[in-house]
């Protein structure tokens, strides 16, 4: 496909999203519905598309961090579907009056939401993102430009299709949801910087920066997922075996699952052979600083790139400090600002590590995995963010508006607000 092609899609793209932009929540609520019943009755038919692209992924020896986000079976898909209704149950984030002032007598300012415009969505391997994204762009109006993984090409086309043709019956053009397919494609796309107004990248880290450093579009997205789980001397050892297991092993290739282990020394001796076998059995790979290896002897050593590695697989750093400023200090430094986790019943130490440590997510005595925006509430998620300025963390519907000033007057000009005989400004919010 040529530049020029892709400039189309973007334009078609732009013009159905403007008119998507002025519906009533119904039609949109409506036609999610009609997306959501349209994937159950092709449901046989979108798992063998992403059955076969799940084969040929193995033939070409994909990564298996890589095949778990491909693998989109019935009950990922019923998941999704389910996300899908819940969006549409979601209040509409367009034509929100979040600020209704009056500047002067009949000068009246309101700061209305309002969509985006056009999203370019590109990831890796997961097709239910695509389910995701195309449920919260149509309830937040956006147009969205979809370029998924080859692997998942097969499983992003049916999911494309059966869209589509759900949405001929509802008064959504379909032409605000595209797909493209080629490398080439996504290239050209990170240029249209006129036609797009936000890029959404999900997938690896390298990924990730490769899209962030080939665009002027913003991007919203995350580079790394290296959380934390900090076992605290305060901390009731059978919760923290508990919360680490599930924090590594429920599923590991997700970008909230933890990378790295930090325990504090006191409780170092008994929980540490208590944590590794409960791991172990689930078969992880430990890895340990020289403390560590000290109480659990039989594995192997962590070097400094440990802490820094996102390994998004069944591999757990382990390092033992000496306090909760030493373990915040340390994911400070090595973290990617995803989620990080303090299980303690000191509820002073458990306030040190949630106002200190720079994260989108912080938690006390409770897993990781929950950073993410079905489990929010959100209905689901176009990603997760990492950056400092808003939206942070699971992005749902409120990351993909922005919003307008309305001013009405009645013949006002700026003029009578200047000079002796100025007029006063009333600054009175309504």
């Amino acid at each position: 496909m040529n530049a020029m092609s892709i400039i189309e899609i973007a334009q078609k793209t732009r013009v159905s999203a403007r008119k998507l932009a002025v519906l009533s929540a119904e039609a949109k609520n409506q036609a999610i519905e009609v997306i959501a019943k349209a994937l159950e009755a092709a449901a046989p038919d979108i798992v063998a598309a992403n059955a076969a692209d799940c084969k040929a992924a193995e033939a070409d020896g994909i990564a298996k961090p890589l095949y778990d986000r491909l693998k989109l079976d019935e009950s990922k898909l019923k998941s999704a579907i389910a996300g899908v209704r819940d969006v549409a149950k979601l209040p509409d984030p367009v034509g929100s009056v979040q600020i209704h002032r009056e500047l002067d007598t009949g000068l009246i300012l309101k700061r209305v939401t309002c969509p985006l415009g056009v999203l370019g969505i590109i990831f890796e391997a997961r097709p239910e993102a695509l389910i995701q994204i195309v449920s919260l762009a149509i309830k937040s109006g956006n147009g969205v430009i979809l370029k998924g993984g080859k692997e998942a090409v097969r499983s992003c086309e049916i999911l494309t299709k059966v869209i589509h043709q759900a949405l001929a019956e509802t008064p959504v053009n379909p032409e605000v949801v595209q797909l493209l397919t080629t490398r080439e494609e996504t290239i050209e796309l990170l240029k249209m910087d006129e036609d797009v107004d936000l890029i959404i990248p999900r997938g690896s880290n390298s990924f990730v920066r490769f899209v962030q450093e080939n665009t002027r579009i913003p991007v919203l997205g995350h580079a790394d997922g290296i959380c934390h789980l900090y076992a605290d001397k305060a901390a009731d050892i059978q919760k923290a075996v508990e919360i680490s297991v599930d924090a590594k092993t429920q599923y590991p290739a997700a970008c909230n699952a933890i990378e790295t282990l930090l325990v504090h020394s006191a409780i170092a001796p008994k929980f540490l052979p208590a944590v590794a076998a409960a791991l172990q059995q689930k078969k992880v790979q430990l890895r340990g600083d020289e403390k560590t290896r000290a109480i659990l002897e039989n594995i192997a050593e962590a070097n400094e790139a440990d802490w820094s590695t996102e390994y998004s697989d069944l591999i757990l750093s382990i390092k033992i400090v000496d306090s909760v400023e030493e373990a915040i200090n340390h994911i400070n430094t090595y973290g990617s600002r995803h989620t990080d986790v303090i299980v303690t019943e000191d509820s002073e130490a458990a306030e040190t590590f949630l106002n200190a440590v720079d994260a989108a997510g912080v938690y006390h005595n409770c897993s990781t995995r929950f950073a993410d925006g079905f489990r929010y509430g959100f209905g689901a998620e176009v990603g997760i963010s990492t950056q400092q300025m808003p939206p942070r963390g699971p992005v749902g519907l409120e990351g993909l508006i922005t919003y307008k000033y309305r001013v009405v007057g009645d013949g006002h000009i700026a003029a009578s607000y200047v000079g002796k005989e100025a007029k006063e400004f009333t600054h009175r919010d309504l």
